[in-house]
């Protein structure tokens, strides 16, 4: 992957919609994760920006889920990604959790963007592709954000802003970067592989996304310099977010929606 590209310069830094805080998979650990129920909950908390991991089903139906596989937040079994949405649709995607979940289903990313865009909403979109088809599942949520965001105005004077797409694959995101390369992109690090930095570069990324473990005050001030909005997840300690926050970090993503940052203000 070309690597010559220069990250966009502080001064041209493009505008930032986001607040501080995102909550992690719609509302943590509070409510079974990427569902309806755990937006609606983080909402209800004061959380006005979501994280949440977007798939394919095996007839190209964008959803949300993290794994590969079904077991741990569903009542299926196997990879999720060879089944088609009409078999995922049917699963139970909340009793997993607790029995006040049980029976909510998987959720489509148009489903997602109909309740999201009209209230105001802003999503942080990770590709989380099955293994092995990285490149097509960059392709299409790429595509189905455009088609999207676009019904609800985005790109036009006073539309929603579009999401952040994020992803752990590069592959992913050269994808997404070739079918919309308008979208805002992230690459996200769990560590700091050598010529990350070059590939966030050559990806046209505006954000850099790391495991909050991984910054220091002086990595952020270098990235900051560098011209790319800085977050990290998942910080689910008051001190550890304030911290990154007072270095200069962009938002912070949690788990925490009932303890730290809206929820906080909420519970106070």
């Amino acid at each position: 992957m070309a690597a010559d590209l220069d990250a966009p310069s502080p001064s041209a830094m493009p505008a930032w919609p986001w607040p501080r805080w995102i909550a992690h998979r719609g509302a943590g650990k509070l409510a079974p994760e990427n569902t309806l129920a755990a937006f609606e909950l983080g909402w209800r908390h004061g959380w006005r920006a979501f994280e949440c991991d977007v798939k394919l089903s095996a007839d190209g139906v964008p959803f949300l889920l993290h794994d590969a596989t079904l077991q741990r937040t569903t009542n299926g079994h196997g990879i999720a990604g060879e089944l088609a949405w009409d078999a995922l649709a049917r699963l139970d995607a909340g009793g997993w959790h607790s029995p006040a979940f049980a029976g909510e289903p998987l959720l489509r990313l148009d489903r997602l963007v109909a309740w999201a865009l009209p209230r105001g909403a802003l999503l942080n979109l990770e590709i989380k592709p099955t293994p092995g088809t990285e490149a097509a599942t960059g392709a299409a949520v790429a595509q189905a954000v455009d088609a999207l965001w676009r019904d609800h105005g985005a790109g036009t004077p006073g539309g929603p802003p579009w999401p952040l797409l994020t992803s752990f694959q590069p592959v992913a995101l050269q994808a997404a970067q070739a079918t919309c390369p308008h979208l805002p992109r992230g690459l996200l690090l769990d560590t700091l592989w050598p010529g990350c930095w070059a590939v966030a570069r050559s990806l046209g990324c505006v954000a850099v996304v790391l495991n909050h473990r991984l910054w220091t005050r002086t990595l952020l001030q270098q990235q900051r310099a560098a011209g790319y909005r800085t977050l990290a997840y998942t910080v689910n300690h008051a001190r550890r977010a304030e911290q990154l926050l007072r270095w200069g970090l962009d938002a912070v993503i949690s788990d925490r929606i009932d303890a730290l940052g809206p929820g906080a203000s909420a519970a106070g």
